[in-house]
């Protein structure tokens, strides 16, 4: 029996024998990361192919070909349909739906809300509906944040008003939401909420109930709203304030949250991998899955004082091969199950920086055709083989969802589809030819 797998693919079930040792520095995290994603994102399908009788088929041709991973790669989405042509619009959706798999939805209370008691519900739903039409998950970012885009100018100066209008608000979006949008960053940046800049009247609630109880609070108002939703805690701080939110995240016991946020913002510079890694393993202490919620690297010049440069050749080249490496050292740690980019287009930009992974004119940058290669082909399987005497085929494939296609020797052929996660490690997939 002969077996033709992708490069990639024998690579992989060839280091499934090694096990890592963990990590220390730079080279060294970089060095291990393909051996480690071959142990933490990869699992074995086996398809079976039988005769109407039950009979196993030997020497049915099977190919395997990924359709979707069940890691979130995923970026904020907040130009969607937003720019003034038509052709535009497509060529941000094409190249958004052609390399991710997640989208991050803007629910930021000042711009949801504008006008008291008139929030946009349908802009969001149908965000939400062509994400889903894509086979893109959603995020709702974030549900409660004391910041200006936090704070409609209509909200009243009393505290306990604010406290009230916020706990609807978390109520009504988790619920006018569920099933079309399941997680949400439920609580942004509560480890500094009252640093300069943040003065409304979000934060004099703060400064009257305290941030635990206004942290607490829309957990569990989001939790009794939809109780199979996906919660974070989400932070730009990665130190000892934010474990401390997290710890105050756990009453009697029991977390309110389900996964802990990381931003990570690198307009002054790309974080040493020995930083990640480092952020990964302080977090993972928690049991609870890690994502990477906001991720910047930039393909211009940061000028200083909240300025930047256009994108430029010979930085665009530095971004990609910096997002390539951040990629594969977070891709290869196991507690972290999404990453979320921040922004997909140069125009539109946070803070107007060079951080897409396109350019203004919506062309793909070095940095989008080189994440496109690691998550569609490094990262991807495309395998095919024959069964053996038994009818059976084993394969080492990325955890998601495969189209498993068979060809028996009498030129019978038939299509299935096969989930194999990592929860259960290995699956199986039953082809009868009939």
């Amino acid at each position: 029996m002969k077996h033709r797998f992708s490069v990639v693919l024998i690579l992989v079930a060839l280091m499934t024998e090694t096990q890592a040792q963990e990590p220390k520095t730079d080279n060294e995290i970089l060095a291990g990361a393909d051996t480690r994603i071959c142990q933490i994102r990869m699992g074995n399908l086996t398809v079976a192919v039988r005769d109407a009788k039950g009979k196993p088929i030997p020497g049915a041709r099977v190919r395997i070909e990924q359709t979707r991973h069940e890691f979130l790669f995923g970026c904020n989405i907040f130009m969607l349909d937003r720019f003034p042509t038509k052709e535009e619009n497509e060529q941000y959706k094409s190249r958004f739906a052609a390399l991710l798999n997640f989208a991050t939805l803007p629910l930021y209370w000042a711009g949801f809300e504008p006008e008291r008691d008139r929030p946009q519900y349908p802009r969001i739903e149908a965000m939400a509906r062509w994400c889903r039409e894509a086979g893109i998950i959603t995020k709702g970012h974030p549900l409660v944040w004391n910041h200006s885009a936090g704070a409609p100018r209509w909200l009243p100066s009393d505290p306990a008003e604010v406290q009230k209008r916020s706990n609807e608000r978390v109520k009504a979006c988790v619920e006018r939401f569920k099933g079309l949008v399941d997680i949400f960053d439920v609580v942004n940046e509560a480890a500094d909420p009252l640093r300069p800049g943040f003065e409304n009247p979000v934060s004099d609630l703060i400064r009257k109930i305290g941030v635990e109880e206004f942290t607490r609070r829309p957990f569990c108002i989001a939790r009794e709203a939809n109780p199979t939703a996906l919660l974070l805690i989400n932070d730009y701080r990665t130190d000892a304030k934010y474990e401390k939110v997290v710890q105050f995240l756990s009453v009697n016991g029991k977390r309110l949250y389900d996964v802990i946020g990381i931003q990570s913002h690198m307009h002054g510079g790309v974080w040493p991998m020995h930083r990640t890694w480092e952020v990964c393993e302080r977090y993972s202490r928690y049991g609870v899955p890690i994502h990477f919620t906001e991720t910047t690297v930039l393909s211009g010049p940061n000028l200083g004082s909240g300025k930047y440069g256009e994108t430029t050749p010979e930085l665009e080249e530095k971004q990609a091969r910096e997002v390539v490496a951040f990629y594969t050292a977070i891709f290869s740690h196991p507690a972290v199950e999404a990453i979320t980019w921040w922004d997909f287009c140069d125009r539109g930009a946070w803070q107007k920086a060079p951080a897409g992974l396109l350019r203004k004119d919506l062309s793909p940058k070095p940095a989008y055709t080189a994440l496109l290669k690691k998550i569609k082909e490094d990262w991807w399987t495309r395998a095919e083989g024959r069964t053996n005497e038994q009818g059976d085929l084993q394969v080492r494939v990325f955890f998601g969802t495969h189209r498993v296609a068979v060809a028996a020797p009498d030129g019978r052929t038939l299509e299935s589809e096969a989930t194999v996660n990592r929860k259960q490690g290995q699956a199986a997939c039953a082809v009868v030819m009939r």
